[in-house]
């Protein structure tokens, strides 16, 4: 009996090696939605609206699919509302990210073409490897919740890179 044990301990020591091994996801600042440039259109109260809940569905998303620690963006989220638009401000996205002690600065936008024509845009900026900002977009059509919610569920699960 002893002679069968060796071998299911070293597996099991080999199994526990390997989960221990396994890198932690790294930690992202997942800031909220912003509106593209509406140009004629202008944005509506329904645009404003849905921000928030896009913004909670993008990072319960990305934490439940084990891509990222999603680390709370609430301590810049008042200076982040008074400065300029996160993609036109020459890196404050990341300045935010790394004051929250993020790995990530992810930013995204909606871009209103019409009311039948939108597109879902996120932004991936690694802080680490100083590689250049990734950018994935989904086009939708229909300006309403649940074209936004299967959008952004398509785009997170098809587009985003895997752990």
């Amino acid at each position: 009996m002893i002679t069968n044990f060796r071998p299911h301990f070293s597996l099991a020591a080999l199994l526990l090696t390997v989960t221990v091994a396994h890198a932690e996801p790294p930690k992202a600042a997942v800031f909220d939605f912003q509106l593209a440039d509406q140009g004629a259109l202008g944005p509506t109260d329904a645009d404003r609206a849905r921000l928030a809940p896009l913004s909670e569905l993008l990072r319960s998303l990305l934490k439940d699919s084990g891509r990222y620690e999603i680390v709370s963006t609430d301590p810049v989220k008042e200076e982040v509302t008074k400065g300029s638009d996160l993609r036109r401000c020459n890196g404050c996205a990341e300045e935010y990210a790394r004051k929250l002690g993020a790995d990530v600065a992810i930013t995204s936008e909606i871009q209103k073409v019409s009311n039948l024509i939108l597109n879902i845009n996120v932004y991936v900026k690694d802080l680490k490897s100083g590689k250049p900002e990734q950018s994935y977009s989904v086009d939708i059509r229909g300006n309403n919740d649940t074209s936004f919610d299967r959008g952004l569920k398509y785009l997170v699960k098809n587009n985003l890179p895997q752990p």
